[in-house]
């Protein structure tokens, strides 16, 4: 089987491509995916979304290795393994990230990926419903909405932070991230609105494109051109042929292991493995980087959080309205206020996020605390520490190593601490009063830098936002994977497009950004002129030199 374009994964960005590449016609498509189908309930039905990412049907079962500022622990790192990828087990927040992310980007190397060179591609993506005109896009593939916000805790959770001295936004995907506001979702009529549902869906409606169902094993690289794809399927290994390019979409985790599997890496990590060196590129698989969060969890006074919708009798009248209506506590993430501030002066950013919740509840479902409660998933945005994805043999069905190394760097422990403390602050304002009782969790006993610090070992979390193995720069940097065009230094007719080639970290979630880099990609792949450049200035809070606020 052969195709113009072969791309490995059918996640946020390789669905993005998968629809661009196709889209005149001109070119033929093979889309690879291991995983299997994404309808269901537990995909299909927002409130559920705990459950794909700790199910094997649907998740690759990654976790890192024992994490040594974190007491050794193993931080699961869920990847999803099904149609749409990870934008089908995500928690469908929407987060484009700030300006000065993409800016930073540009000024490491990666030229023509700055907020301004950006922005138009998050526009062609978007059919945003609410947000700021002018700011969005309103006829993209991509259904993008604010929640009910039904719930009094919601307004409360802003109010509280305006109360505090923050800003309020009307729109962090508009012109001003910096603030209090509304939370925004990948939802639809209901639904969770994947890359699958968006891009894929209809892509595959066209003649020119293929979905194949079947586990890559490694690129099959020719006099340093890239020619096709070593797949396994039904049992048999077969090649997918390439006849213009390949390109790698396969996460954070999977992107970089398929390079080193090929030949492309750090050159004496390969030769241990028995693998022929292809080209040496030492920055595969480093630069690893995540975003972590703690839950601050607070005792409601009254009755009105989601801990009353738990039992299997409210679960199962949630579960038929959903069903029948796709309306109601079943199509809602519940994440629906948010904020972005920034950790003190001299920062011009937001450098901390919150995830509001009216419920205490672990995001894996487990452990709900006794009783009503409502919780804020903290954590810091620009951690300093770097982690790498290595291979543990040449068997292309081992899973990788990874290492986050979490918390390794002293300014890490210094920028939660202050987080949590900030979250109490927020927390004990006058618009929480009427809710307010004692704090479950980490709880008013711990107080001391060390009592914070013990309670992070234990309980820090990823907030599944991995990225940075295949890094974006410029053609001359031995660090960078691939240049500004997304092409494989060093190889012909190969690239790789998906949160893996981001230089740093993005603020927030890490979805929309992902499907932006498959829009830019494929403007770069089939050769057209990118979009032209915004002239929109973004808005940075004028305090930011001598307030955090």
């Amino acid at each position: 089987m052969e195709a113009d374009f072969v791309i490995v994964g059918s996640g946020s960005a390789g669905s993005a491509m998968a629809y661009r590449l196709s889209e005149d016609g001109k070119y033929s498509v093979a889309v690879i995916e291991f995983g299997g189908t994404d309808i269901g309930p537990f995909i299909q039905m927002p409130a559920a979304l705990s459950f794909p990412m700790n199910m094997s049907t649907y998740d690759w079962g990654f976790a890192s290795e024992p994490e040594p500022h974190l007491g050794g622990r193993r931080l699961v790192t869920p990847r999803g393994k099904v149609i749409g990828g990870s934008s089908s087990i995500n928690g469908m927040v929407y987060v484009r990230g700030h300006a000065h992310d993409f800016d930073h980007w540009a000024e490491s190397g990666a030229t023509g990926w700055s907020y301004a060179d950006v922005l138009p591609y998050f526009k062609r993506m978007e059919n945003s419903h609410g947000g700021e005109a002018g700011w969005r896009g309103t006829d993209g593939p991509l259904n993008v909405q604010r929640g009910q916000r039904d719930n009094p805790l919601f307004h409360a959770f802003v109010e509280a932070g305006r109360e505090a001295g923050f800003e309020v936004t009307d729109d962090y995907n508009g012109s001003k991230q910096e603030g209090f506001g509304a939370m925004e979702q990948t939802i639809y009529q209901g639904r969770r609105w994947s890359t699958a549902n968006a891009y894929l869906r209809p892509a595959l409606k066209r003649k020119n494109v293929n979905l194949v169902n079947g586990f890559a094993r490694r690129v099959i690289i020719e006099n340093q051109r890239a020619v096709g794809v070593e797949i396994t399927r039904r049992g048999k290994t077969e090649i997918i042929r390439a006849r213009r390019e390949v390109i790698i979409a396969a996460s954070s985790i999977n992107s970089p292991k398929l390079l080193m599997l090929s030949g492309i890496g750090p050159a004496a990590h390969l030769q241990e493995n028995g693998i022929q060196v292809v080209a040496d590129r030492p920055g595969v698989g480093q630069n690893l980087q995540d975003h972590m969060e703690v839950y601050i969890q607070q005792e409601s006074l009254k009755p009105i959080t989601l801990n009353s919708k738990l039992g299997l009798f409210s679960k199962a009248m949630i579960g038929a309205e959903w069903l029948f209506f796709k309306s109601g506590h079943g199509a809602t993430n519940h994440f629906e206020s948010a904020a972005f501030v920034r950790s003190k002066p001299g920062i011009d950013y937001p450098d901390i996020q919150y995830h509001f919740l009216p419920a205490a509840i672990r995001y894996d479902g487990k452990a709900a605390a006794k009783g009503h409660g409502f919780q804020a998933h903290v954590g810091p945005m620009r951690s300093k520490s770097r982690g790498s994805v290595t291979l543990r043999s040449s068997d292309p069905l081992e899973k990788p190593k990874i290492l986050f190394n979490y918390m390794s760097h002293p300014d890490d422990w210094t920028d939660f601490r202050h987080a949590v403390r900030l979250t109490r602050e927020i927390f004990a304002q006058a618009a929480l009063d009427p809710y307010r009782g004692r704090e479950i969790s980490p709880g008013s006993h711990v107080q001391s830098d060390e009592e914070i610090d013990d309670f992070l070992r234990e309980h820090a979390e990823s907030a599944f936002h991995p990225c940075g193995t295949c890094k974006m720069g410029a053609a001359n940097d031995r660090t960078a994977v691939v240049d500004p065009q997304c092409r494989v230094i060093g190889i012909e007719g190969l690239r790789v497009a998906d949160s893996s080639i981001f230089p740093r970290v993005t603020n927030g979630n890490l979805n929309a950004p992902s499907i932006m880099t498959g829009e830019k990609a494929a403007d770069h792949i089939l050769g057209r002129d990118p979009l032209p450049r915004s002239n929109q200035e973004p808005w940075i809070n004028p305090r930011w030199q001598v307030s955090d606020r």
